[in-house]
């Protein structure tokens, strides 16, 4: 069993033909034509939902590549923020290492500043024993005008 499609501009005649005026005697040429007609009919519909299917599925693509791009952008960010946050983190561990050699360096400079004084009362503690020495030796020693 063969099947006949007509060609594009039959098939244009014969839906024009068929919405126009369906044939007047009831014989078996009528009920192939009304089975026909109802073919093309529900063919039409379906090309409609076809149709429709197809704007609806364009529709989607676009909200799911929008809500793709928002999350990519949401995951970008994020990933900044914690490289930030890290980068932050660093900085603030920095300063407060840098807080305590601050800190730090005063008494450091006192402690140099105590030992410079040391030093000096070092070497005046030295001189005066020096100058002792001495005039407990001279007032040792028996003068020398007596004899």
């Amino acid at each position: 069993m063969s099947t006949y499609y007509p060609r594009t501009k039959d098939l244009t005649r014969t839906r024009k033909s068929v919405t126009e005026s369906p044939p007047a005697s009831p014989s078996a040429t009528d009920k192939n034509y009304r089975m026909y007609a109802e073919a093309l009919h529900e063919n039409e519909k379906l090309k409609s939902r076809l149709h429709d299917s197809k704007h609806e599925l364009v529709k989607i693509r676009s909200q799911l590549e929008k809500v793709t791009q928002r999350h990519e952008r949401i995951s970008e960010r994020s990933t900044v923020l914690d490289s930030e946050k890290r980068e932050k983190q660093a900085l603030e561990k920095r300063v407060s290492n840098m807080e305590d050699e601050l800190k730090a360096v005063p008494a450091l400079a006192q402690v140099r500043t105590l030992r410079r004084v040391n030093e000096c009362l070092l070497a005046e503690n030295r001189a005066m024993l020096r100058v002792l020495a001495r005039l407990s030796e001279t007032a040792s020693m028996p003068e020398t005008e007596d004899l």
